[in-house]
C-alpha cells in the first residue's frame, strides 16, 4: 500500500487536506498501526511544523498544544498530578510519540489521558479550516466523528487544587495493556464537604464519560464510607461497557464500583 505525506504549512490548511481524504498523523501510535493493517487513507498529513507541542502554564491555567507527548507531561514537574497518568499509557516508545490530540481520538478501551482531561473539565480548541473554535471536552468526546476533518490545536483546563485529583486504571497484564477501567476524579473541598466533584470513567463506553450520578451523591457531603458507598453504588448507570479482547462488558460493570470505591477511599 503506497502512502503519500503531506507536511501542512498552516493550521487553517488541514481540514481542506483532510476533507480530500487526508488524515493528521501526529505520533503515529493509532494512524500507523491501521496501515500496517491495511486500513486508513493512503494520504497522511503531517504537522509537526505547527509549533503544535508546547506546554503552557499561565497562572492555573494549563494549556497543552496537540502535539505535546505523554513522555512531555511525564518529565514536567510543574504537571506531576498527571504524570501517573501518562505514565499508564503504553510503554517508553509509545510514550514518546504518543500525542494529546491523537488521544481525543482514541478508541475505548485506550483514551487514558482523555479520561483524566475530561474530569479536569477540559476545553479543546480546534480549527475548521475558517477559524479557531473552543469547546468543552465532553462535547467533543460525545461527537469526534464529527470534528475529523477538523485539526485539534490544544486542550487547556484549570489546575486542580492541591491533593484534589485522583487516578487509577485497571489493566490485566502490568506495565503495558489496554485499560479494563479507567477512572480519573477531581475533589475539591470546602469546610471539610466535597464541592463540584468531577468523576470520568474510561472503557465504560465508546469514549470518557461523566459518572454524573457518583458525582451528585457526594456534592455537599464529606468524604467518608456512606457516600463513597453511595457513589460506587451508582457507578455503572449509564455506562456501556463494550466486550472486546481484554474484558467483557459485564466484567467492566462489576469491577467499576469496586475501583471507583478503593479510589474515593485512597
Amino acid at each position: 500500500m503506497s502512502v503519500t505525506l503531506l507536511a501542512a504549512r498552516q493550521a487553517r490548511a488541514v481540514p481542506a487536506l483532510q476533507a480530500k481524504g487526508g488524515i493528521v498523523v501526529a505520533g503515529g501510535t493509532l494512524a500507523v498501526a491501521d496501515l500496517n493493517h491495511g486500513q486508513g487513507p493512503g494520504t497522511l498529513i503531517i504537522v509537526d511544523g505547527l509549533g503544535l507541542g508546547r506546554i503552557e502554564i499561565k497562572g492555573r491555567k494549563v494549556i497543552l498544544g496537540a502535539m505535546v507527548t505523554m513522555a512531555q507531561i511525564a518529565h514536567d514537574r510543574r504537571l506531576k498530578f498527571l504524570h501517573p497518568v501518562s505514565q499508564s499509557i503504553g510503554g517508553p516508545a509509545v510514550r514518546a510519540m504518543a500525542t494529546i490530540g491523537g488521544n481525543l481520538f482514541a478508541p475505548a478501551p485506550y483514551g487514558d489521558m482523555a479520561v483524566a482531561l475530561l474530569a479536569l473539565d477540559a476545553e479543546v480548541a480546534l480549527h475548521d479550516g475558517k477559524a479557531l473554535r473552543k469547546l468543552p471536552l465532553e462535547n467533543f468526546l460525545k461527537q469526534r466523528g464529527k470534528y475529523e476533518k477538523s485539526l485539534v490545536v490544544s486542550v487547556s483546563f484549570a489546575m486542580p487544587e492541591a491533593n484534589s485529583f485522583r487516578y487509577v486504571k485497571a489493566v490485566r497484564r502490568k506495565p503495558v495493556s489496554a485499560s479494563l477501567v479507567t477512572i480519573a476524579a477531581v475533589l475539591p473541598r470546602k469546610a471539610g464537604k466535597v464541592k463540584d466533584a468531577r468523576i470520568a470513567f474510561g472503557a465504560m463506553g465508546p469514549c470518557a464519560l461523566r459518572a454524573r450520578k457518583s458525582e451528585r451523591a457526594l456534592e455537599g457531603k464529606a468524604l467518608d464510607a456512606s457516600a463513597i458507598k453511595e457513589a460506587a453504588d451508582l457507578a455503572a448507570d449509564g455506562t456501556a461497557p463494550a466486550d472486546d479482547a481484554y474484558a467483557t462488558g459485564w466484567y467492566r460493570r462489576q469491577i467499576a464500583p469496586i475501583h471507583l470505591q478503593r479510589l474515593l477511599g485512597a
